[in-house]
Formats: C-alpha cells, sequence, structure tokens
C-alpha cells in the first residue's frame, strides 16, 4: 500500500531532480527547508524526527540534496519528508511537506470501527503488523 502523505502524495514519487526543483522554489520564497524520518507514519503521528537543524539562509538546493542523501544513507529503511517553513509573520507555518524516501515494505493501516452509546461511531487508524514474504 502506497502511504499518501503530504504534497504530490497522489503522482509518482519525485525523482532527485523533481525534489531539487522543490527544494530550491522553497529556498527562492525564503523558506527554511529541513529534512524528518520517521518509521511510524500514523496519521497522527506529528513527532518525526529531524535530520540536523532547519536550513535557514541557504541560496541553492544542493546543500538540502548532499544532507538528504546522507540521512538516506543512514535512514534509507524509513520515511523521509522534506518540509519547507514559512516564518514571515501572518502564516509562520510549514508551507509545503513531501515524502522524499520509503521503507521497501510500506506500512500498512487499517480503519476499526466501533459503536459506542447512543448509536454513535467512532473510528480508529490502527497499523496493521507487517506481513514479510516467505521464501
Amino acid at each position: 500500500m502506497k502511504l499518501t502523505q503530504g504534497c504530490f502524495s497522489f503522482l509518482p514519487d519525485l525523482t532527485d531532480d523533481q525534489i531539487t526543483k522543490q527544494v530550491q522554489y522553497c529556498l527562492t520564497k525564503g523558506w527554511a527547508v529541513n529534512i524528518e524520518f520517521t518509521d511510524d507514519p500514523h496519521p497522527r503521528n506529528t513527532y518525526w524526527e529531524m535530520w540536523g537543524l532547519p536550513m535557514f539562509d541557504l541560496q541553492d538546493a544542493a546543500g538540502v540534496m548532499m544532507e538528504l542523501a546522507e540521512c538516506r544513507r543512514v535512514y534509507g529503511d524509513r520515511y523521509i519528508r522534506i518540509s519547507g517553513f514559512d516564518s514571515s509573520h501572518g502564516w509562520e507555518s510549514v508551507r509545503i511537506s513531501f515524502l522524499v524516501n520509503r521503507p521497501p515494505q510500506e506500512a500498512e493501516f487499517e480503519l476499526v470501527r466501533q459503536e459506542v452509546g447512543g448509536r454513535a461511531i467512532r473510528y480508529t487508524t490502527v497499523r496493521k503488523p507487517a506481513v514479510h514474504a516467505t521464501q
């Protein structure tokens, strides 16, 4: 199952050239770029681990791409995303976020329904255990 999270999530995975162009777009807008990784891509998990510090005042996407290559080398078996943070007054928020790396075996989730009082229904997203192919 392909996890769909962030910008471009329903498109094919971005190539490094496309990632470079998106990062350069962020930098020309003056946004800080950061790289994050996780092994828990649950939709409510907002606490991804940061790879280094956010990159402020960069002019060239090559610096971000070098950091991304190193992050992929160390954490290539996890989800990695790039975010562009706009610190300008009135926004002060992430303006773009997209996945740039996926593990070989994607996480899978299922929706669990629970009936509660008053005929109400609650839904919970639960991560399914990984199923490894047998040889």
